[in-house]
């Protein structure tokens, strides 16, 4: 497995304000090499009267696999 840039977790949970900044930081991400890992999630933050999002991320050589997509079998 190669090393993610300054040795981050493989896994990340990027989150923040839903706005453009937001967006560059996830696309920053994927250019960097990182998978989008699951799906987005957004929240009303009443304190700060904002969407909030986030959206986790994975190395692209991380060995993972996406629980809603896994069946064990009964």
């Amino acid at each position: 497995m190669s090393t993610t840039p300054d040795d981050k977790p493989i896994y990340r949970l990027l989150t923040g304000k839903d706005d453009r900044a937001f967006c560059e930081r996830v696309s920053e991400a994927l250019a960097q090499g990182w998978r989008l890992h699951g799906s987005p999630t957004i929240a009303w933050d009443v304190e700060n009267n904002c969407m909030k999002a986030a959206q986790a991320v994975v190395w692209k050589d991380a060995d993972v696999f996406e629980h809603s997509h896994y069946h064990r079998p009964v």
